[in-house]
């Protein structure tokens, strides 16, 4: 299951047809796209989808899962996992909020008054290009059209709302006090781009614990924008090694 950050969704660039033979899902939390109208703007905040997804992973699976977080999605994923660890089998932190060194941009979101944040917004869906430019990512008609998609997915309320519950939550030392629980019960993998990994604030203590760390060569935060192909690439590789590792594994692999 992979779960979008701030701006959602990350079904965009099709990765079930990318990462062939695996069940996947990809939808869009509460207040995004299809589930835009889902509940009150005002109402959000990472708890809130972390229950929702709860429910959603008892419902579509049952069974135990790897759960992929990307950005803000890292947050919800690792408050997930702490609810229901016999479900995730492994978790996958793409660039995901570790403190508030990394909610750089949902602090200054949080701190805008909230008619000057919607002008803003404005201003920003409505210029594709100016956001990949921002993430220093070359435009193409299907970056654009991608970018576009993502712009559109939700309302500078939700935004808001995911901010600043994001600024709230990481920023509590009970945070790092839960991702302290699941990082020695659940299996960590780390995933980055090699322009803003870097700027990743992930505790020395996280790194440590973590399976297997890797970087998308050429990219930076919106990696599977820029190369959706090898960000796939680096998530198979991750559940498949771990397949690998046991006997029973490597036989169905070489099958």
């Amino acid at each position: 299951m992979l779960i979008h950050g701030l701006l959602g969704s990350i079904a965009y660039f099709a990765p079930g047809s990318r990462l062939a033979g695996l069940d996947l899902l990809a939808p869009d939390q509460l207040g995004y796209g299809s589930r835009a109208d889902a509940v009150p703007p005002e109402t959000i905040d990472l708890h809130l989808q972390a229950d929702a997804i709860v429910r959603t992973i008892r419902e579509r699976f049952g069974a135990p899962i790897w759960l992929l977080g990307h950005s803000v999605g890292g947050a919800v994923a690792m408050l997930v996992a702490d609810r229901i660890p016999e479900l995730i089998a492994g978790l996958i932190s793409v660039e995901g909020n570790f403190t508030l060194k990394d909610a750089f941009w949902c602090s200054r979101i949080a701190a805008t008054p909230v008619e000057e944040w919607e002008q803003q917004y404005r201003v920003m869906a409505a210029d594709p290009e100016g956001f990949l430019a921002r993430g220093e990512i070359a435009p193409s008609a299907e970056r654009l059209a991608w970018a576009d998609a993502i712009l559109k997915n939700q309302s500078a309320a939700t935004v808001l709302a995911m901010a600043t519950s994001v600024v709230k939550e990481t920023g509590a030392p009970a945070y790092l006090e839960l991702v302290r629980r699941v990082v020695a019960r659940t299996p960590l993998y780390l995933l980055a781009g090699e322009r803003s990994v870097s700027g990743w604030d992930v505790p020395d203590w996280v790194r440590a614990a973590a399976r297997r760390e890797l970087v998308v060569p050429a990219t930076g935060h919106m990696m599977m924008l820029e190369n959706p192909a090898g960000f796939c690439h680096h998530v198979r590789g991750m559940i498949e090694g771990v397949a690998a590792e046991s006997p029973q594994g490597a036989a169905a692999m070489q099958a």
